[in-house]
């Protein structure tokens, strides 16, 4: 069985990264990964999204517009999972949901349903099932490459980013790497949340 309690998570033993050090080290370590597994843990229920057309018409309140360019993406999705296949590096995201769902969080699991269209590997899971990792605070955003790298993506209190911590240290990262493992394991597929759920909503207010 899972044990729900979160890994320890020692700010002394990272290093911290600016928003453009960290895109291009984990693009680097990603680009990499060779028959390696990956895993995402998303908590944050809004984020400010930089460089979305789509976000932006959200953040307008245009949903259908928001949604035509999501559409848009379809090219670059399959090719980015069929570069995943190629290289035998599975990238599993989960996304840690509360209802009722935030605008930006509608937004994103039309998003993460494309993706999963296009063969991406994504799960939700409902926030009070991993409440015993949250007793003092909601757990960090998290990125584990091929069980080599950790990073913990950091944000401005708005939802901005704003960098990264990295470890590299197995005592660290391989317990993080099993924790988001198993709780994948409990989380839903997106799209059949996506169906019982989103589907059936009103288009979000902006935000």
């Amino acid at each position: 069985m899972l044990d729900l309690r979160a890994p320890a998570l020692p700010v002394e033993r990272g290093e911290r990264l600016s928003r453009e050090a960290y895109r291009r080290d984990f693009r680097e370590r990603e680009q990499a990964i060779r028959g390696g597994d990956s895993w995402k843990l998303e908590r944050l229920q809004h984020f400010e999204e930089v460089g979305s057309p789509s976000r932006e018409a959200l953040r307008r309140g245009d949903w259908q517009e928001a949604l035509r360019l999501m559409a848009g993406r379809a090219d670059a999705l399959r090719a980015e999972a069929l570069d995943d296949e190629r290289r035998g590096a599975a990238f599993h995201r989960l996304r840690v949901v509360e209802e009722p769902l935030t605008p930006y969080l509608q937004w994103e699991l039309h998003s993460l349903r494309q993706q999963a269209q296009f063969g991406h590997l994504v799960r939700v899971v409902p926030a009070d099932v991993l409440a015993p990792a949250e007793s003092d605070t909601p757990l960090p955003e998290l990125v584990v490459l091929d069980d080599r790298t950790l990073y913990r993506v950091l944000y401005s209190p708005n939802g901005a980013p704003a960098g990264a911590m990295r470890w590299t240290d197995p005592s660290v990262v391989k317990p993080w790497a099993s924790y988001i493992r198993g709780a994948y394991a409990l989380g839903e597929d997106v799209l059949t949340y996506f169906d019982r759920v989103v589907a059936p909503l009103p288009p979000p207010p902006a935000a």
